[in-house]
C-alpha cells in the first residue's frame, strides 16, 4: 500500500482542534450595558482660561482609558495638537487615572491635574449631530422609517422597529444625497476591528466604515474612513450607544462607450454633522462588496454584516 506524505499518521494521536475564543459580548441598550457604561464618554470643561476635552472609554475588565483634547473635543475647539493619553483602574464607584496627568472620575465628574499641576474639573456631556432626525424632504426615496423593512433585502426589524445590519437595498442609485443614522454596540472587551464593525457601502462598492471608533486616531479602516484608502479628516465618531449620522454626496464615476472610466467618483461626507471627507475622489472600488470594480451600472446601498450588533434608523435618498 501506499501512504501519503500529507495524511495523518494512524499511530500518533490527533491534536484537538483549536476553538476560537468566544466573541466578547456586545450590549444593545444602556440598561443592559452594566456599570461601565455610565462612566464612558464624552467630558468638557476647562483649565484655567482654556478649553479641555476628554473621551473615557471602557475597556473591560475594570479598565479604562482617557484621551484629553486640549481647547476642546473633536469639532468643539480641538486645536488638532497631540493629545494626552492615560490608563486607568476602576476604583468604588468612579476610576483613577495615572501618569503625567493625574484624574479621579466620579459622578459624572473628571477632575485631576494636568502635567504642570493646573487643575482641571471636566462634566461628562452627550452630544447630539445636527443632523439627527432629519426629515426626508419632498421626493426623497425613503428606505427605511421604522414602519416596514420592505424596501430591503431580507431586511429584519428589532423590537424598537430598527434596521438590523447585513442587508442590501432592493433600488439601486447613481447619483444621489443620503442620510442614514446608526447605533454602535458597547462592547468594552473588543478591540480593533472587532468592536462594534459594519459599513455602510455605496453602491456596493465603496465602504463608509462603520466602528466603534471613539477616542481612536481616526484611521481609514476606522469610523468615517473609506476603507483602506481614505482616513477621515477628524475622528467624529461619538461613544457607544448614542446615535450617529452621516450625510452623504456622492457623484458615481463616468465611463465611455467602451466602458473605459473617465472620470472618478466623488463624495462628501459629514459625521454627525462635521464635514471628514470634501470632493473625495474615489479611485478604486474598496473590498467587501458586492461588486469587486467599478462599472457604469447603478449600484444598491450594503449595511455590512460583520458579527457586531449595529442598528439603522431614518435612511433616505435624494438622487441627483
Amino acid at each position: 500500500s501506499f501512504l501519503s506524505l500529507n495524511a495523518a499518521d494512524p499511530t500518533k494521536p490527533s491534536e484537538p482542534a483549536k476553538q476560537k475564543p468566544p466573541e466578547p459580548p456586545a450590549y444593545t441598550t444602556p440598561e443592559t450595558a452594566g456599570p461601565d457604561f455610565a462612566l464612558q464618554g464624552e467630558y468638557a470643561g476647562a483649565f484655567g482660561e482654556k478649553k479641555l476635552g476628554a473621551d473615557v472609554i471602557a475597556m473591560g475588565n475594570a479598565k479604562f482609558h482617557v484621551v484629553f483634547f486640549q481647547d476642546g473635543l473633536p469639532d468643539d475647539g480641538w486645536d488638532g495638537s497631540a493629545k494626552i493619553e492615560e490608563d486607568g483602574d476602576l476604583a468604588g464607584d468612579g476610576v483613577d487615572f495615572g501618569g503625567a496627568w493625574k484624574a479621579a472620575l466620579a459622578k459624572e465628574t473628571l477632575s485631576g491635574k494636568t502635567d504642570k499641576g493646573e487643575s482641571f474639573v471636566l462634566k461628562r456631556i452627550v452630544r447630539h449631530s445636527s443632523t439627527e432626525g432629519l426629515k426626508a424632504p419632498v421626493g426623497a426615496v425613503v428606505l427605511f422609517d421604522g414602519s416596514n423593512a420592505d424596501a430591503w433585502v431580507n431586511g429584519k426589524m428589532d423590537e424598537r422597529k430598527l434596521l438590523q445590519w447585513g442587508t442590501k437595498s432592493k433600488q439601486a442609485f447613481k447619483d444621489f444625497t443620503l442620510h442614514i443614522e446608526f447605533i454602535l454596540p458597547f462592547k468594552p472587551l473588543g478591540r480593533g476591528q472587532g468592536r462594534g464593525n459594519s459599513g455602510v457601502y455605496l453602491q456596493d462598492r465603496y465602504e463608509v466604515q462603520v466602528l466603534d471608533s471613539f477616542g481612536l486616531k481616526g484611521a481609514d479602516n476606522e469610523c468615517g474612513g473609506i476603507y483602506h484608502h481614505n482616513a477621515p479628516k477628524i475622528n467624529m465618531c461619538y461613544p457607544p450607544l448614542q446615535w450617529q449620522t452621516y450625510d452623504i454626496d456622492f457623484t458615481a464615476p463616468r465611463f465611455d462607450e467602451a466602458g473605459n472610466k473617465t472620470k472618478n467618483g466623488i463624495v462628501t461626507i459629514k459625521h454627525n454633522g462635521k464635514a471628514i471627507h470634501e470632493g473625495l475622489d474615489l479611485t478604486s472600488a474598496t473590498p467587501g462588496g458586492g461588486f469587486s470594480k467599478e462599472i457604469p451600472a447603478p449600484g444598491p446601498f450594503q449595511l455590512q454584516q460583520h458579527g457586531n450588533p449595529v442598528f439603522y434608523r431614518n435612511i433616505w435618498v435624494v438622487e441627483k
